[in-house]
């Protein structure tokens, strides 16, 4: 019963978060990036918030924060702060389908991160994953033309890679966290959410020209990519006994969402983001992979 259940978190995790690429442009036609992730953050705080005092673990927010304020001030400063307003800018400049296959990426970048500053070995096959990848993301940003090396936007490719570096730094600094992780994430929006506000304000930004769609738009990104999909994908992985089952699962929601991309917003599928694609996936297949030593 409980795998039963964990096969249906994960499933509903992942095609939740292959909607969101469709979110982000439809998002992004009526926000600034800043104005996104302000009210986006606020949109999820509110649900985790209500999903913490669900589970009774509310109470334990501001002793968890006064323990360590220093560490999760920087947590709410990476992500969402920086995160979000990098990835969301790389999405106004790039095709959806393009800034979501190369931010796809930031497992491999985890992998070269923790060798650093957690001194983790890096496997030869670590580094065939990597070659493989990063080969896969040149394949997208270039549209093929990998000799020019012709980039339709080089300040948005720039931004995808640099939120894999954020997004991959974040969770080296998450090895440290003993907290709940739904505690843990709630404090970093909540740490996030003043900055933001400032932000927008000093960004000058107006509001009344927003339509009900576009609100719409945003508290789906808010719930979606920031906030219940989280707890659904914890809730898949603390209750299986097979992890990787339920981690490759992962590997679907890139190509859902290249389908939903086409079919609802009507963005044109470079035949070249689907073979980077395929090269950033197989690299991930076989970082993940396991060979037995030879005795």
């Amino acid at each position: 019963m409980n795998e039963r259940r964990a096969i249906g978190f994960g499933l509903s995790a992942v095609l939740l978060w292959s909607t969101v690429a469709t979110a982000f442009k439809l998002t992004l036609a009526e926000f600034t990036p800043i104005q996104m992730l302000t009210i986006a953050s606020i949109v999820s705080a509110i649900a985790l918030a209500i999903i913490c005092g669900v589970q009774g673990k509310l109470s334990s927010l501001s002793s968890v924060f006064t323990a360590n304020p220093w560490y999760y001030l920087l947590l709410g400063l990476i992500n969402p702060l920086a995160y979000y307003i990098i990835l969301f800018k790389a999405y106004d400049l790039l095709p959806a389908s393009q800034a979501q296959a190369i931010n796809y990426s930031w497992a491999i970048t985890l992998t070269l991160m923790a060798a650093v500053f957690l001194g983790q070995k890096i496997r030869k096959q670590d580094w065939l994953a990597c070659g493989l990848s990063y080969f896969g993301v040149v394949v997208i940003a270039t549209k093929g033309d990998l000799l020019g090396l012709n980039f339709e936007s080089p300040t948005g490719v720039g931004l995808a890679l640099l939120s894999t570096l954020l997004w991959a730094g974040y969770w080296i600094l998450n090895t440290k966290n003993k907290a709940d992780p739904v505690v843990g994430v709630l404090l970093g929006f909540l740490v996030a959410i003043p900055f933001a506000i400032g932000l927008s304000i000093w960004e000058g930004a107006t509001w009344q020209q927003i339509s009900v769609k576009g609100w719409l738009a945003v508290s789906y990104v808010g719930l979606f990519e920031m906030g219940v999909t989280f707890v659904l994908w914890l809730s898949a992985l603390k209750l299986t006994e097979n992890t990787a089952r339920i981690s490759n699962l992962i590997f679907a929601s890139p190509f859902i969402s290249l389908i939903l991309l086409a079919t609802i917003i009507g963005e044109e599928i470079h035949p070249t983001t689907l073979v980077g694609l395929v090269l950033i996936i197989t690299g991930l297949v076989i970082q993940q992979l396991k060979f037995k030593s030879a005795k």
